[in-house]
């Protein structure tokens, strides 16, 4: 199978998987806690991928503009989830009142759709350079999609939005991941920016949507998910890296 049919093929994939997160807030009985193991464990996977494989990827192409873009790249994920939607956090949502206020769901929304995006650039731009980092950028995306859609439905149902709205936002994730798959393909000779802007967003997504869920947990059970992430990233790179 090609590059081009693999990426689309687990962009797919991440993007069923949003899906699921949403079933999971209005249809389904999934403990919470296992919800949370996921982000822990996505967030220590997705920060290894980044900064040992993503980053110094783009700078083979990107010099030393690369880290410049990697900046971009965060900030584009911080201005749209927390700067035109301000109340936002991963995870189940716990504020109604907050949410019921006009607008306020579907901006939420909205800056999740630009973090999807990214998600679908950084899968492509991986393939586009070789199978070994687009697995595993994959993996990486793959682990925090299931939160995803899962926080998205959790916004719109606190905000007394339809559970069939709910859904049908977290179909709206899957088909901005394959645009951003698609978009990748189609500037493919950017590679490396993309990837690098794509690096920034997933940093973001990680060390501030994720790790703030993982650090609400008392104990320290769940914080060491987050090296389990790392280590099994680690393992990866031991055993099939290139």
């Amino acid at each position: 199978m090609s590059a081009v049919a693999w990426s689309f093929l687990l962009g797919l994939t991440a993007a069923v998987a949003s899906v699921v997160g949403g079933l999971i807030v209005t249809h389904g009985n999934w403990k919470r806690i296992y919800l949370k193991y996921f982000i822990a464990l996505g967030s220590g996977f997705m920060l290894a991928t980044a900064l040992l494989e993503m980053v110094p990827e783009s700078l083979v192409g990107a010099g030393e503009l690369t880290l410049a873009f990697v900046l971009v790249g965060y900030l584009i994920v911080h201005f749209f989830e927390h700067t035109i939607s301000p109340h936002f956090h991963f995870g189940e949502e716990i504020h109604p009142e907050e949410m019921a206020r006009p607008g306020v769901g579907y901006a939420a929304v909205f800056g999740m759709v630009i973090h999807t995006f990214f998600d679908g650039v950084a899968i492509a731009a991986g393939f586009v350079i070789s199978n070994w980092l687009g697995a595993i950028i994959f993996l990486a995306i793959f682990l925090h999609k299931i939160p995803d859609g899962f926080t998205v439905a959790s916004l719109l149902v606190a905000g007394g939005y339809r559970q069939r709205t709910a859904v049908w936002a977290t179909v709206l994730l899957g088909v901005s991941t394959l645009i951003g798959v698609a978009a990748m393909w189609l500037l493919r000779a950017e590679v490396s920016w993309g990837l690098a802007l794509a690096a920034g967003a997933t940093l973001y997504v990680a060390a501030s949507d994720l790790m703030p869920e993982v650090n609400r947990e008392p104990g320290v059970l769940m914080p060491l998910w987050v090296f389990v992430g790392v280590a099994c990233m680690l393992g990866f790179k031991y055993l099939f890296g290139v």
